[in-house]
This record gives C-alpha cells, sequence and structure tokens, in this order.
C-alpha cells in the first residue's frame, strides 16, 4: 500500500467523521501492511510521469500518478479495481496492472 493510500483512508475517515473506536481500528488495520513511502526517486518518477501524461495531452488526477510513481520505482505491481484509471502508466511506462476491471 503506498503512502497515498494511507493518506485516502485517513480522508475517508475525517470525511464521514468516523469516531474514535472506527480510527483505532483503522489505525492497527494500517500498521499491520506495509506501506511504501516517498522519497526522492518517488517525486523524481512522479514528475517524469507528469509531464508524459500532459505532454500526450491526457493529464492523469495527482494522486493515481502518485501511486503508480510509488509502484514503477519500487518495482512493485499495481493491484487495482479500475485499472482504466492507470492504463495510461501501463501502456507508456511499462506499470504492471493486477486486478479486476477494464
Amino acid at each position: 500500500m503506498t503512502f497515498v493510500t494511507v493518506g485516502e483512508l485517513w480522508k475517508w475517515a475525517e470525511v464521514r467523521n468516523w469516531g474514535e473506536r472506527s480510527r483505532d481500528e483503522l489505525a492497527r488495520w494500517i500498521a499491520r501492511r506495509p506501506v511504501i513511502p516517498s522519497d526522492d526517486l518517488v517525486a523524481r518518477q512522479w514528475g517524469l510521469l507528469s509531464a508524459a501524461a500532459r505532454g500526450r495531452g491526457r493529464p492523469r488526477p495527482q494522486n493515481d500518478t502518485w501511486v503508480a510513481a510509488s509502484c514503477l520505482r519500487h518495482r512493485l505491481p499495481l493491484l487495482t479495481m479500475n485499472k482504466k484509471d492507470f492504463s495510461d502508466f501501463a501502456e507508456h511506462h511499462g506499470l504492471v496492472l493486477l486486478g479486476e476491471g477494464p
């Protein structure tokens, strides 16, 4: 799971006003999973992906680009239920996509 995914999970909890018990359960759930952190190489990969997508006239959402950059930097496949959101990264940058969906 990427650092971006962790942020999105915490945003979900905030937006939905989860109580202390639910937030504690989320914290415990996250703590049991490996998290891909950000570093300079992830940031560089993000810049490359963002610029390339813009150059193709198909800018991608920032969080999707961070997730793709994290996976590419660490040479990990991306498990997603929405492959179409990441198809440009697979087609143009070699991101390996796993999961269901188009």
